[in-house]
Parts: C-alpha cells; structure tokens; sequence
C-alpha cells in the first residue's frame, strides 16, 4: 500500500470517528463490568410481567455500570389504542426529574459567581423580600409573623424554602397556592415570584422538607442570573454539550410517533389513557417553562446526564460541573430538624442534596440501597437511582399516574443483586 493510500484511510478514519464515538455511552457485556447476565434477565421478567398484569403500558430500563450501557430493553406498548409497541427510544413526560435538571444549571451559575447558594432569594427575585410565614386563621383573618432569615438559594435547592405545592396537602396556605393558580400552564416565570411574594410561607425557611415550587423559582433564578430564557440556558449550557437529543419542554411533530401516551388504573382493573400524543398539549410550547415538573425525555438522554453526574460533571471531554460541585449536590444537606424526607409519609434514611434524595444511613426503608445513592422520581412513575460506590446509574420510565414505586421497588433489588461481589 503506498503513502497516498495510507494517508487517505488515515484521514477517513479521523474524519469518520466523531460519528462513531461521540453521543453514545458504549454497550458491554454485564459481565465485562461485573455484572451478571442471568440476573439482569430477571429485571426483562418483570417488565413484561407488570404489563401483562396491566401495571402499566409499557416501560424502558437502561442500566449503564463502570461507564458501559449493560441492559436497555423496552416491553408493552408506548400506546395502546394505536398499538404501538414501546421502544428504547420513546419520550416520556419525566415530571419531577426535571428538578435535578434545573438543579445543575443553577449549581452552574455558582460556579460562574453569578449566584451565591448562600444569598437570599430575594437579592435575584425582589417580589420575595419580606414574605411572612403562616401561623393560623383567626375569626376569618390570616394571621401570619416574619421570618426568622430570608430563605435562601441552598432552601430552594433543597426543598426547605417553606414554600408548598398547592396540591399534595390540605393546608390554608396550600389552598391559597390554588386560588393563585400558582402553577398555570398560561403563566410565566418572571409571574411566579410576583404570586409567591403575595402568599404566606408554610414554615419558617430551612425548618423543614417540604416538597414545593422551589425548582420552578430555580427557573426564574436562571433567567435573571443568566440573562437567558430558562430554555435557551438549558439547551445551550446542558442538552447540546450532553447530547441530550430528546430532551425538551415539549414534544416536536417529527418526534410525536415517539411520544407515550399517558395512563392511569382503571376501576376495573386495567389501564385508561389521560393524555395521547395526537391531542397532547405537549405538541406545543409551554409558556410557563417548568424547572419542577414540565421536561420530558428518553431512557438514553437521561442516562447520559447520570453518567456525567457519576462522573463527577463530565462526560465525553465536556465539563459541567467541578467534582467538588457534585460531591456537594449528591450528599445530604438537610439540617436535624427537617431530616428525614417527608413526602407523602417519612422516608427514613433519606436525605436531600442540592437537587436529589441521598441515602443517609441504613433503615428499613434503604435495606436495600447502599449509602450514598442518590436519584428522584416523577409524577408519571418515572424512577432513576445512581449509586457512586457501585459506578452504577438506572433509569427505569413508566407513564402511569398517580405516582407508584412499584416498578422502582421491583427492578431496584434485581438490578443490585445482578453485582458480582467480590
């Protein structure tokens, strides 16, 4: 072979490796990554089994562990009525995984030095300053007195800003987060702090967890700290340099024949559908643009921002974040008094770092979790764990409401006993 042939297969192969390299985590063999084919066969069983017992419609696992994607399979149907088959690739509302999402533009922002987590709220959102905390209501009247602190950037992040939901509790101050309409699809960011600035906190900031709009507030934070629209950040800051290719704020019509449609159990002990792709308001762009709850995404974007998270902010030579940055966010920083995690019952074992639960210590509830995992779910019954100590990540995406562990707690066991253990 003479010079000008070895050179032209030598800038062939240059020209053609970012295609081949870039954008994908590599597949491996579980055993290549000590891991145990057969067992994670079993979490295959389970899959089809919830579906034939009509849990859900369909579901999608991917396991990626020491960097290696081990197990992606999908089973059921993504819908239903049109018969369409569930595939590795389909979008799936992801609700409240979006949270970790916002949580990394905001964390990114710090290390610019354009948000201090320490600074109160009201320094970027002045519609904040000054709100009272609710004491109780008295002959009609609310009576409410002020804050002992300001909340602050690190409250918001870990869900101790004593602001609330509206819909997860019955609360005088939750119903008024309804009368306000706090979360109004036809709303905006930049509204929001003007709602919140006229409603009582539930509890004195960094008292207690409590589950609330806080990620949404990050999203307006972005905006003012940035200079950005909260998706243009997100697209340009994370989902580009991530190659997130199918993570949005809605669903674009090429992708639609992708989009699962959404369910929830029927009294008679099947499924019905909520929402279709065909006549789903996720065809369009929101106007309120939802860092708590208004992403959606694939098994394989989501888990590309695990792996950059396991990675300690990089992945594939882009850097989002310093380790130091991570290891902060992915470990427990709730104070004595608002630990454990308190969602719809105590969580004992579970704290919240900067974006995620994290698996404090060893109780009935984490039996089976090793310390120092972290994750979070979303309203649709999507689920995603990823434990440092094992290199591991699991995504595992159901469309199936109101919110169940079920599918979390049937795979989560299969998956770790799928570890070899030395």
């Amino acid at each position: 072979m003479n010079r000008r042939v070895l050179m032209t297969a030598f800038f062939i192969i240059v020209i053609s490796m970012p295609l081949l390299l870039v954008g994908e985590i590599p597949t491996a063999k579980p055993e290549s990554v000590g891991m145990s084919s057969e067992k994670l066969a079993k979490v295959t069983e389970v899959m089809k089994k919830f579906v034939a017992e009509k849990k859900v419609a369909g579901v999608t696992t991917i396991v990626v562990r020491k960097g290696k994607v081990v197990f992606f399979e999908s089973a059921g149907k993504r819908e239903i009525e049109a018969d369409t088959p569930m595939k590795p690739d389909s979008i799936f509302r992801i609700y409240s995984m979006s949270k970790p999402i916002t949580s990394v533009a905001v964390m990114m922002l710090v290390e610019e030095g354009k948000i201090a987590i320490d600074d109160q709220v009201a320094k970027y959102l002045p519609e904040l300053k000054g709100v009272e905390v609710f004491v109780e209501v008295k002959e009609g009247q609310l009576i409410t007195q002020p804050t002992k602190r300001e909340m602050t950037v690190r409250d918001l992040l870990r869900h101790t800003s004593g602001l609330t939901y509206g819909f997860f509790s019955d609360t005088e101050v939750d119903k008024r987060y309804r009368n306000a309409n706090i979360l109004n699809p036809l709303g905006t960011l930049a509204g929001m702090p003007k709602k919140l600035g006229k409603l009582p906190l539930l509890y004195q900031p960094g008292t207690r967890f409590q589950y609330s709009v806080s990620s949404d507030l990050l999203g307006a934070l972005v905006e003012v700290a940035s200079g950005q629209k909260f998706d243009e950040f997100l697209q340009t800051r994370i989902f580009e340099p991530l190659d997130l290719r199918d993570t949005a704020f809605h669903v674009l019509k090429e992708k639609l024949d992708r989009f699962s449609a959404n369910y929830s159990p029927s009294d008679d002990g099947g499924l019905q559908v909520n929402d279709v792709p065909s006549k789903s308001l996720y065809r369009f762009k929101p106007r309120l643009l939802s860092g708590g709850g208004g992403l959606t995404s694939t098994a394989r974007d989501y888990s590309r921002l695990c792996q950059m998270l396991l990675n300690k902010g990089e992945l594939e030579g882009k850097r989002l974040l310093k380790a130091k940055t991570v290891e902060s966010m992915t470990k427990n920083q709730l104070p004595d008094q608002a630990y454990p995690i308190d969602l719809g019952g105590k969580r004992p074992g579970v704290g919240f770092g900067l974006g995620f639960s994290v698996v404090k210590e060893k109780t009935a509830f984490t039996a089976i979790q090793p310390i120092g995992e972290f994750g979070w779910g979303g309203a649709a019954s999507t689920h995603f764990w990823i434990s440092p100590q094992d290199e591991l990540a699991v995504v595992v995406l159901t469309q199936i409401m109101p919110f169940t562990f079920q599918m979390e707690f049937a795979i989560k066991p299969l998956v770790y006993n799928a570890i070899h253990k030395n």
